[in-house]
């Protein structure tokens, strides 16, 4: 009776571990939802819930699905996007791929720094005083810089108790601030609050006038790291059902919070003073002025301040690990290896930092804080739009290349028409924004265009080139001893394939 009861506890530990859809749907929500780019989109007024649907019927849900389809494919190969796109094009494209998931986190450290140091900014009393802080380019590079490099220090520690900051941090800094500022608006306007918005335009867009479309393309990295949900995709019961209810109810809240918080600003902002770093701030201000409520004011800008500093914590050392596993398996010269006591990998949080320095210059350059906010956010676009171009070309590739792989999530129960459907349209849709992203918007001031197409020409090329000229002076002498990087399944050697073999067969007696 003993050895017949212990299988059955341990399938009751394996049952209780696996994730719900609404707890998988609220993770899916914490880790795209943010409230910095609603500005950019308070400006269309009521059509601004048609780029938000579409963005999210082109990109979000096809990222979310094609991401769980390939995240199950190689349950025990490392890598993510490195193994996904190299499986499909080779460990060169899977490089690329990687690399620029790392690159664009990079750059997204000072546009996301900005934001908080104009939260901060707001932490005052005297609100005139607070903007005209928030506005100049000295202060805001020194909280920028003070705050990353702290960050960075903090991460070279290798302190277990950073990542479990985020969580608070996504609470505190996110969801409580989109419901309050949601709830904000409402009693505004029931209580006869005069809308700045007008609810009686139109939800289409005027899509013949090229400048509404250029703006609206940053949408898509409201979106972007949805395709880190994709590992999650074994952890749930009945993923062919569960998942997809998972992706499609976070996707519905996701767009609800995004459309109505950015309403939310609408009334209470007009259209012609929209600013992209400021306007949140000002939002709840002007809210907490007409409510009497003025000393609440610092108090949110504290909370999305912390929001910002956590997410930063938690992000300066997370996705530079990737890129240094895969460096590990003899992708990066031995530099980019070296790790401290923590084992945290110093040289290449170095480099890091050293690339947010020079990007924060920029504020020299350009004429004001929100157009750097906004050539910095375009080039970020940019550069991830290549990898998911990569990522979703990959999986319609992999449905011929490893047809006969088991998928335990799949797009389709048949055949792979779904898979062009679902792959095709993410595909199209993000090679839209993409192009879109070159142009610079007419709503903001950007100064010289020659300065913004020499950034974006220049930053794509840039960093696509890079990682070729890396790969080309690759050595043997590179590879760690001891890594455990799982090969790729075209690598047909007798030692790639026993390596691979075992690494299957340790992965399912785990699983058994």
């Amino acid at each position: 009776m003993a050895t017949q009861t212990a299988p059955a506890k341990t399938s009751k530990v394996k049952q209780a571990a696996k994730l719900g859809v609404f707890t998988l749907m609220i993770m899916n929500i914490v880790a795209v939802v943010s409230l910095r780019g609603l500005p950019a989109e308070a400006e269309y007024g009521m059509s601004s819930a048609f780029y938000y649907l579409f963005a999210a019927l082109v990109f979000l849900i096809p990222v979310s699905l094609v991401a769980a389809e390939l995240a199950a494919m190689f349950p025990y190969q490392q890598g993510g996007m490195f193994r996904w796109i190299g499986e499909a094009f080779g460990s060169k494209l899977g490089f690329l791929g990687i690399w620029l998931q790392w690159v664009e986190s990079t750059i997204w450290f000072p546009t996301v720094l900005t934001f908080g140091a104009v939260s901060l900014a707001f932490i005052g009393m005297d609100h005139v005083a607070d903007s005209h802080l928030a506005a100049n380019k000295l202060y805001t590079i020194a909280v920028v810089l003070a705050i990353y490099w702290i960050a960075t220090l903090i991460s070279l520690k290798g302190l277990g108790w950073v990542g479990k900051i985020s969580k608070i941090g996504g609470m505190v800094g996110t969801i409580i601030p989109a419901i309050l500022l949601v709830v904000c608006g409402v009693i505004y306007l029931a209580s006869g609050g005069h809308s700045e918005m007008n609810f009686h335009g139109d939800f289409w867009p005027d899509l013949t006038n090229f400048d509404n479309v250029v703006l609206a393309a940053s949408i898509f990295l409201f979106y972007a790291g949805m395709e880190m949900s994709g590992v999650h995709v074994r952890d749930i019961s009945n993923p062919a059902v569960n998942y997809p209810k998972a992706v499609f109810g976070g996707a519905l809240v996701t767009v609800l919070i995004f459309v109505l918080g950015t309403y939310a600003l609408g009334v209470i902002i007009p259209a012609k003073d929209i600013n992209l770093v400021q306007s949140l701030l000002v939002g709840f201000d002007n809210y907490f002025q007409a409510f009497h409520m003025e000393w609440f004011t610092p108090i949110i800008a504290i909370a999305l301040a912390f929001g910002v500093l956590a997410g930063v914590l938690t992000w300066v050392a997370g996705p530079s690990k990737g890129v240094f596993a895969v460096g590990q398996a003899g992708y990066l010269p031995k530099f980019f290896q070296k790790t401290n006591k923590a084992g945290v990998q110093k040289n290449i949080l170095l480099v890091q930092g050293l690339a947010v320095t020079l990007l924060s210059l920029l504020f020299v350059v350009m004429p004001s804080v929100q157009s750097f906010y906004q050539i910095l956010s375009q080039l970020t676009v940019l550069l991830y739009l290549i990898a998911y171009l990569l990522m979703f070309a990959a999986a319609i590739y992999l449905r011929y290349n490893m047809k006969n792989v088991k998928r335990p999530f799949r797009i389709g129960k048949r055949g792979n028409l779904l898979m062009w459907v679902v792959g095709g349209v993410g595909f199209l849709g993000s090679l839209l924004a993409f192009v879109l992203s070159f142009f610079p918007p007419d709503q903001v001031a950007m100064g010289s265009t020659t300065v913004w197409y020499a950034v974006l020409f220049g930053g794509v090329a840039l960093f696509v080139i890079l990682p070729f000229i890396i790969l080309a002076f690759r050595k043997p002498s590179w590879v760690q001893p001891g890594s455990n990087f799982v090969p790729f399944h075209w690598q047909k050697d007798p030692a790639s394939q026993a390596a691979l073999k075992k690494a299957e067969e340790e992965y399912e007696k785990v699983e058994n």
